[in-house]
């Protein structure tokens, strides 16, 4: 599965400390909050490295100097509430990212997604948009996601999670061939209520303390 052209395993080491200690059932709220911020902006570099830049030129105190600016405007778009986690950490580097919405919840007898919210930004078409969920397991959420921004007409889209099943990545890759995934781990199954496995848990539920 990580040789899927579509895949994006980010495996720096750095990444997996802190996703270690995110699995870890004994991290506390605060600190699991922290650390998925901090693997957001560790992630944002590998999903940005093909992003396309402009040349400028600023005035340094010796003179003047050429050079880059980013070409497109990117538009970040979790899925509440969990996708919250992780947006802060790309703010912090690109502060200037436009950011959208969108309330799916899982209907926990037939496990498909119910949206509830959608407010995305009116110029998403024009720019480079990253879809934010710390968990990719069965794929039904961010499949509606995705359907949702294209509706939108928007066509340069990323995923960003955290943690990938091999269900969720063939659900997501069959039926969007055109969407790149980007992922710290892929973990082994889901089990019969649709949960990572190993995973980490609810990441909701840890991240706002309600489980």
């Amino acid at each position: 599965m990580t040789n899927h052209p579509q895949v994006n395993v980010v495996s720096h080491p750095i990444i997996q400390q802190r996703l270690t200690l995110v699995r870890d059932k004994n991290t506390k709220v605060e600190q699991f909050r922290a650390l998925l911020s901090q693997i957001a902006s560790l992630m944002v570099f590998e999903l940005t490295r093909d992003h396309p830049t402009v040349d400028v030129e600023v005035e340094t105190p010796l003179g003047p100097c050429r050079g880059k600016k980013l070409a497109t405007e990117l538009t970040l778009v979790p899925i509440l509430r969990a996708g919250l986690g992780m947006t802060d950490g790309i703010l912090q580097l690109i502060p200037e990212a436009r950011v959208g919405h969108l309330g799916l919840y899982r209907n926990e007898q037939t496990l498909e997604p119910v949206t509830y919210y959608n407010k995305l930004p009116p110029n998403i078409a024009k720019t480079e948009v990253i879809i934010i969920d710390p968990m990719l397991a069965t794929g039904g959420s961010l499949n509606v996601a995705i359907d949702t921004v294209k509706k939108s007409g928007a066509g340069n889209i990323k995923i960003l999670c955290l943690v990938a099943s091999p269900e969720g990545i063939e659900a997501v890759t069959k039926a969007h061939s055109d969407v790149s995934i980007y992922t710290a781990a892929i973990d082994d199954h889901l089990n019969d209520r649709g949960y990572i496995v190993p995973g980490l848990g609810d990441a909701g539920d840890r991240i706002f303390g309600t489980a």
